[in-house]
């Protein structure tokens, strides 16, 4: 088939691209005889272009490596090369047809001035060491976050979601956390992923329900340049890339759209993705926890989500049980919350018994944080004095029956708690905080006084 016009480079475009001088090139055949020259190489070998071509390289440059790379076949990528009175970087590169058979080699310039090179190199050393700084930072940010000493409860509700993300962590099979919201489902995720074996990388966390559904496919899942108007143009990694040897969280999972539900579940089954735009699929190694607040099953009733993605989220399952099913932990839990939200001055703080009795007696809609936003208010009114009923809001003066006092605590192992809290703020009030002192008052070991002021939420680190 001859060649078509179009098809054919132009004689001058075909030496403007040989001549280049910022890559001084000479090409050579299979027996070394120089057919072409640049015009910038001519200061270096002394001699004209028209006196080199046709001649053997060693008898321009005798120290050539040329021969050797026709001999070998292997090509010498960023070798110095004495240049003048400078090292220069160049490459050696062996030419074959389409059989696979050496026909020549070619020498070209890569870098001017090697410390160019050098200066990149250190560039890059420096932005690795940043990239590992940061990534150290950010693994103990989210390792010190949340593990299962946070989650504050001894019923028996809650003692069985302790126990399934124990059981959870220690495989690397999905888990689907559901609860309404407010009940410590992102914590309960945290807790799985610090116990698991991939600790040492950071939770990659995406709330579904905040990603607006246009840019759905390239947050989860990446994006190539120019994939879109307004991409980067170096492209972006998507979150499931990011998650690479660790664990991605995917809160309220009921929100994604149906029409990626079926790249979720491809991505999950084969451990792989395709970035939007791309052509290649990455392969990866990731654990995926999902939460939601939704009625998945009512929402398979009603097409609304894949019965298949379902299963394959649906194999350790985890409740987090709602305030009202656990009201025995509300004492525990609002002290321990007093202890956080007022920067942990709730060590004088006190909560009087008919004001816990209406804590205990209202049913939380909004569970543990509308817990925690109601003794923040109420701590505000109270200033420096115990919280009061009058303090709490009038929708829980109102909400409920009041429950007897001697039911607010319910169980004898409340009643211990709550008498050891005072015991360990009375002990340290008196020692002014010194916890060797507060634990010889107490009878017990220092190490002992820690872990029991981590278990009730006391502040442990000392101050500067």
């Amino acid at each position: 088939m001859p060649d078509l016009p179009h098809r054919t480079v132009p004689p001058e475009l075909l030496e403007a691209l040989l001549d280049n001088p910022h890559e001084s090139q000479i090409l050579v055949d299979a027996e070394g005889i120089v057919r072409y020259m640049s015009g910038s190489d001519e200061a270096f070998y002394k001699v004209s272009r028209e006196e080199a071509v046709g001649r053997h390289i060693l008898e321009l440059n005798p120290s050539s490596e040329l021969p050797r790379v026709l001999k070998t076949g292997r090509a010498e990528i960023g070798r110095l090369f004495p240049l003048g009175d400078k090292e220069r970087i160049i490459a050696r590169i062996p030419i074959r047809d389409r059989q696979g058979n050496i026909v020549g080699a070619v020498g070209k310039l890569m870098f001017w001035n090697p410390e160019k090179v050098k200066e990149l190199v250190r560039q890059v050393e420096v932005l690795q060491s940043r990239l590992d700084y940061y990534e150290k930072e950010l693994q103990q940010i989210y390792r010190s976050r949340y593990g299962l000493e946070w989650v504050i409860g001894e019923s028996a509700p809650m003692q069985e979601a302790k126990k399934v993300a124990a059981q959870a962590a220690a495989s690397d099979l999905p888990v689907l956390i559901i609860g309404e919201t407010g009940t410590g489902k992102e914590i309960f995720a945290h807790a799985i992923h610090q116990l698991s074996a991939r600790r040492e990388r950071p939770l990659v966390r995406v709330n579904c329900a905040a990603i607006p559904s246009e840019l759905f496919e390239s947050e989860l899942f990446g994006y190539e340049a120019g994939a879109f108007t307004g991409a980067s143009p170096q492209g972006k990694p998507g979150k499931f890339e990011l998650a690479d040897k660790s664990t991605i969280f995917l809160d309220e999972v009921g929100e994604l759209p149906k029409r990626l539900q079926a790249k979720l579940l491809r991505t999950l089954q084969e451990r792989e993705v395709e970035r939007v735009g791309g052509t290649r699929s990455v392969k990866l190694d990731f654990r995926v926890i999902a939460a939601t607040n939704r009625d998945l099953k009512a929402m398979l009733a009603r097409a609304e989500f894949r019965h298949d993605l379902f299963y394959r989220l649906n194999i350790f399952v985890l409740k987090t049980p709602p305030l009202r099913e656990i009201r025995s932990d509300i004492p525990r839990l609002a002290y321990y919350l007093l202890s956080h939200v007022l920067n942990h001055a709730a060590a004088r703080r006190r909560i009087e018994p008919e004001a816990m009795r209406r804590l205990v007696a209202y049913d939380w809609p909004g569970n543990v944080r509308e817990l925690r936003n109601v003794l923040e208010r109420a701590s505000s009114v109270a200033q420096e004095g115990p919280i009061l009923e009058e303090h709490l809001p009038m929708e829980i003066r109102d909400g409920g029956a009041v429950i007897p006092a001697d039911e607010v605590s319910l169980t004898l192992k409340d009643e211990i708690a709550q008498a050891e809290c005072r015991a360990i703020r009375r002990a340290l009030g008196m020692s002014r905080g010194n916890r060797s002192e507060a634990a010889s008052q107490l009878g017990i070991h220092r190490t002992g006084l820690y872990q029991k002021m981590r278990h009730y939420g006391f502040e442990t680190k000392r101050k500067a």
